[in-house]
């Protein structure tokens, strides 16, 4: 996969000028004719293909279906979503030293997480295939995700959680949401193993990012900084900086800007450059870019406070991983610490997001740090949940506080007036 390559013609099993191939044999397959997540010759990963690579001229009204020229149906389940803000942050600029930074805060979807652009067309999709069971694994976001879309939809929603170590708002909104939630002795790539099984066994839809229609409404982040950055700024970003768990963004964006590079509305020296950030506990991709394999080894024991990225096994790797490479982006590893102090920062500028969002920003303070990321740079971070996801952490990462006596006066007293 590369910025330049040209695109196939539409194959006789393409339906509507949509198809799905597989993006190590090239294999093509009908869209909606049976549940695929795999490639069936090579067991590759699949990606959703079109006919016609969109243009900005090809957009209208607003939200992830703003964007269905560039997506496989013209409307979905929809809450709606997308349409998120991209931030002014001046302090936080200024103190990073970059020429321009805004933060994409899709922690202002409707269930709090970019999880949502994946469902709205997931979602629609199990529609057409006609199943009545959703399932995920999840640390936490996707299963606040698939319940919502799930019971707009009127669908039955399963959700695996690897058991003590999910947010207590991501568990609370799947529950009120009605799916029926699993907690898994094990981590969340052992819930994603299962969830494998039984989809493969016909008993649920996998709507995690391995579905390569989850990653389809994920694209539409790229297609909205492109053109928000562009109305403020006249130009494009230089690069885009993103939490790195399951490597879905990473891919969902790359993609996003290589149909932009075929349509010829970007040329590929104007794409961003995608610069994935991991927690030093669970840092797979970061160990593959360093070391440049075309492969993540699996980290069984996996630990970071940031729990949205407390993932070892990246199933989208082979996607990411080019898209990082041929963007010329890199991949960088921060401490919890360094989290927790980039989530402050962001709090300090009214910007609230959960520990993995804040990822980020410390990603991008260590590049700066070490010189890969230029002072002339303009950049985007993206921040991926809200605060109140993990309200706990959010406590943490506060101030405590200060009990005060029941009188006004003492009240002055203790403000030092």
């Amino acid at each position: 996969m590369t910025l330049a390559a040209e695109q196939d013609a539409a194959p006789e099993d393409a339906e509507d000028g949509v198809w799905l191939a597989c993006i190590e044999c090239g294999a093509t397959f009908a869209p909606f004719d049976a549940v695929r997540y795999r490639c069936d010759d090579c067991d590759g990963l699949l990606e959703a293909r079109y006919a016609d690579p969109p243009t900005f001229e090809d957009f209208e009204d607003e939200g992830v279906w703003r964007y269905s020229a560039a997506l496989p149906f013209d409307e979905g389940v929809s809450l709606p979503e997308g349409n998120t803000p991209l931030h002014y942050v001046p302090r936080l600029e200024e103190s990073v030293g970059v020429n321009t930074l805004r933060v994409k805060h899709e922690g202002m979807n409707p269930t709090g997480s970019f999880k949502d652009r994946g469902m709205t067309v997931g979602v629609r999709v199990a529609e057409e295939l006609g199943v009545d069971r959703l399932a995920c694994a999840s640390t936490g976001n996707t299963s606040a995700a698939l319940a919502a879309y799930g019971a707009r939809a009127g669908l039955e929603t399963l959700v695996l959680l690897p058991a003590g170590k999910v947010a207590a708002g991501k568990v609370a909104q799947a529950s009120l949401h009605g799916a029926r939630i699993l907690e898994v002795d094990g981590n969340f790539d052992a819930c994603l193993d299962i969830v494998q099984d039984l989809a493969e066994r016909g008993e649920a839809y996998l709507l995690n990012s391995l579905n390569p229609f989850r990653l389809e409404g994920q694209k539409t982040i790229g297609l909205e900084i492109l053109e928000e950055f562009y109305a403020d700024e006249g130009r494009y970003p230089d690069r885009i900086v993103l939490p790195v768990g399951n490597a879905g963004n990473t891919a969902a964006l790359f993609k996003c800007f290589r149909e932009l590079v075929r349509s010829g509305q970007l040329d590929a020296d104007e794409v961003p450059k995608l610069t994935g950030v991991q927690a030093e506990g669970a840092a797979p991709m970061v160990e593959a870019v360093e070391n440049g394999w075309d492969h993540t080894e699996r980290w069984d024991e996996v630990e970071t406070r940031a729990t949205a990225i407390r993932i070892g096994n990246p199933v989208n790797a082979p996607k990411a991983l080019p898209g990082i490479r041929e963007t010329g982006g890199t991949a960088v590893a921060v401490s919890d610490e360094e989290i927790t102090d980039a989530q402050r920062s962001l709090a300090a500028e009214g910007v609230g997001v959960e520990p993995a969002s804040a990822a980020s920003v410390a990603g991008l303070r260590k590049l700066r740090d070490r010189g890969v990321v230029g002072d002339e740079e303009d950049v985007v971070c993206l921040t991926t949940g809200h605060l109140l996801k993990d309200p706990d952490a959010a406590a943490e990462a506060g101030g405590d506080p200060e009990p005060v006596p029941n009188d006004t006066d003492a009240v002055l007293e203790h403000l030092g007036n």
